[in-house]
This record gives structure tokens, sequence and C-alpha cells, in this order.
């Protein structure tokens, strides 16, 4: 991997988190404030993430929710951070986000994945042959970008209004399969380390190492994902990351809630984030002030040398969560 002495771009992965005694349109509310927030921070791209039949996350309706903050904001890129492709046709999502690329031009990402953004049962109530999907994601890639193109004018079936539209794909993942599929293609890459961190170097590894240059993508492109919570001391980062502690609690023992308030970190809390568990799936969770985030960020970022950063953050108080975004915009400045 060779370093990319150009300033760092920065970004932000939205899942639209729902807080107890929050209502669904003022998750979007703040959502939207928090884009048009980021776009003054210098925050380069505002992606959602698809999940289902989980009352903890609002952005199921992905595509709709980003022709939402699109439109409410004036240039940061919006994406899906990602689109389930085997969730859906890829005659849907190219007209989609075909339509969604016409309305708001050189602003739209589409970034796909092939993870349910569910359990299982949900997974199949939303597409009953979706396995099948699934060992075809790299044909059904090749299929969006078929119906992108001008030359699929002559075809039988056509997306008409995504065509010759610049809608630039990303490969998402958590493993190596994904690293793979990128490298082959010629595509920009996302790894999801803010969760499952496991594979992030060895898919790094494998994506630099068979990138394939297409008409898309010259050289390699990755984007790192980390979780941020960030206050003015360590201590106050500290209180409000409980928040994620016990969110992630719900997600690993299936008791799935929405967003709590955050409390005093105790003694219990503390053991919990020492469960070698959670230790594992929170590697990349850094809390702390400017000078502790920036620390972890940098370390991060040597050791991976991505082309881009991507926050995730799972914080109650929306004041909270853009002090937290806006002290990061900051200390990103200086790489």
């Amino acid at each position: 991997m060779s370093r990319n002495n150009e300033p760092k771009p920065y970004s932000i992965l939205e899942l639209a988190s729902v807080g107890v005694n929050s209502s669904i349109k003022q998750t979007f509310d703040n959502s939207l404030d928090l884009a048009q927030k980021a776009e003054d921070m210098g925050y380069h791209r505002f992606w959602l993430a698809e999940h289902h039949n989980m009352k903890s996350i609002a952005s199921s309706a992905t595509s709709v929710l980003i022709g939402h903050i699109a439109g409410g904001t004036k240039k940061i890129r919006v994406g899906s951070g990602g689109i389930m492709l085997p969730n859906h046709s890829p005659l849907i999502v190219s007209e989609q986000f075909g339509t969604l690329g016409s309305l708001y031009p050189n602003r739209i990402d589409l970034g796909l994945g092939r993870a349910p953004g569910t359990d299982q049962v949900t997974a199949h109530a939303i597409r009953s042959d979706r396995m099948q999907a699934v060992y075809k994601f790299p044909e059904e890639i090749s299929q969006i970008q078929q119906y992108f193109s001008v030359e699929n004018k002559d075809s039988q079936v056509r997306a008409t209004v995504a065509e010759g539209v610049n809608v630039p794909i990303y490969v998402l993942g958590s493993s190596t399969d994904s690293a793979h599929v990128a490298a082959e293609k010629g595509l920009p890459y996302a790894f999801a380390s803010h969760f499952a961190p496991a594979q992030l170097f060895e898919a790094l590894n494998i994506y630099y190492n068979k990138f394939q240059p297409s008409k898309y993508l010259e050289k390699p492109y990755t984007i790192g994902c980390i979780n941020v919570i960030a206050a003015d001391t360590d201590e106050e980062a500290e209180d409000i990351s409980t928040t994620l502690l016990r969110m992630m609690l719900g997600v690993m023992t299936g008791k799935i809630d929405y967003m709590q308030p955050p409390v005093k970190m105790n003694v219990e809390l503390r053991e919990l984030a020492a469960n070698p568990a959670f230790e594992r799936m929170l590697k990349y969770a850094f809390v702390g002030s400017k000078e502790t985030v920036k620390k972890k960020t940098s370390e991060f970022l040597e050791k991976t040398e991505v082309n881009e950063v991507m926050v995730a953050s799972h914080i109650y108080h929306h004041e909270d969560r853009l002090k937290s975004y806006g002290i990061f915009s900051e200390l990103m400045k200086d790489f």
C-alpha cells in the first residue's frame, strides 16, 4: 500500500438510530440536520445503511432517505452504505439510483453489499430467493453497470433513467470475499471495520494485491469505517459511550431496543466493555477527548493507509452527536 499525501477525506455513515421516546420523524429530521451541518464541517460523504426489522434503526427505505438528505443539502455526496443487493432487483436499484443521480447530479454514490441487513426470517420475507442472489452478487453488480451504460439502449430490458448517469459504485464488505469482488471489478472498496474488524488487514491486502484497473477506477481506493464518540474530556465521552455499549449488548443478546440515554460509566459497564467479544467488535471505537480520538485515528490511518475514513456514531442526544462530529472534523484537518 502506498501512502496518499493529499488531505484525507472524512465521511459519515448514518443509520438513523431511533432513541427511546423519540419519533421516526424526529430521527429523520436529526439525520438531515446532521447532514447539513456535516456539509459545513467539510465532510465528504453522507452514506445511509440499509437495515430491516430493527426498531432502533430507521434507514430501512434507504433510497428514499437518500433523496431526502440530498434534497436538503447542496454539495456533500450522499449515498448508500449500503444497499444490500441480494434484497433487491438490480433493475429496480438501477432505476432508483439513476433517478437520484439525475435529480442530484454528481452527488450520489451507490455502495453495494450482500449481507441481509437483518435476521434470517426477515431476510426471507424480503426476498425468498435471496440466497441465490447472494451467490450472484458479482454478476448482479455487472447487471447494474450494464443498466447504467449508454450501450444498454439497444437491450430488450432497460433502466432508461439510469443510462449515462454518473453514479459511482462501491463494493462494501466485512470479510475477504468482498475484497476479491472489488479487486476483480476494479471498484472502490469500503470495509465495515466499525463493527467487524477481524479481517480488515487481510481484506485490504487482497484488494491491493489483486486490484485490476478498470474504466471506473485506475488505482485502488479504500474507505475504512470507525466509530467515534468525541467530547471535551475523556470522562464525558466515556459517559456518552454507555449508549453504544448498551446498544451493542442488545445486538449480541438478540434483545434489540431503542437507543437509550447515556448514564454515568460504572463498574458493570466497564466490565462489559472489557469483555473479549465487545473488545473484538469495538476495536475501532474511538472514545475520548479531541486529543485521545486524534491519537487513535492517527494510528488507524497509519496502519491501514486507507484513502478515506468514514465515521459512525450511536449517540443519544443530538447535540452531543453534532459536537462529536464537529470535534472529529477539526482533528481531521491535521491529516
